[in-house]
């Protein structure tokens, strides 16, 4: 299974690599597949490059049911298997 984690960009360098960040974490990701990336898009990055733009609206839902499953794995671990 691939996994592509919704981050929102923060610098964009002159060498078709970004600065993206998702809950305080901080990634240096290639947006080359990205027509012209600015700072503040909200991308899908997945292996280290962003393959998706996304709105602010999406991207947020997105976070929302990331968190949603760390709760429900971290209530499964609590209690036993999910």
């Amino acid at each position: 299974m691939c996994l592509g984690v919704p981050m929102r960009l923060l610098e964009i360098g002159e060498d078709g690599h970004a600065v993206a960040e998702s809950d305080g974490l901080r990634l240096d990701v290639d947006v080359s597949l990205i027509e012209d990336p600015r700072p503040g898009d909200h991308v899908i990055v997945h292996a280290g490059f962003a393959i998706e733009r996304l709105d602010a609206h999406e991207a947020e839902a997105r976070l929302a049911m990331f968190d949603r499953l760390a709760q429900i794995a971290a209530e499964g671990t609590a209690t036993g298997p999910v």
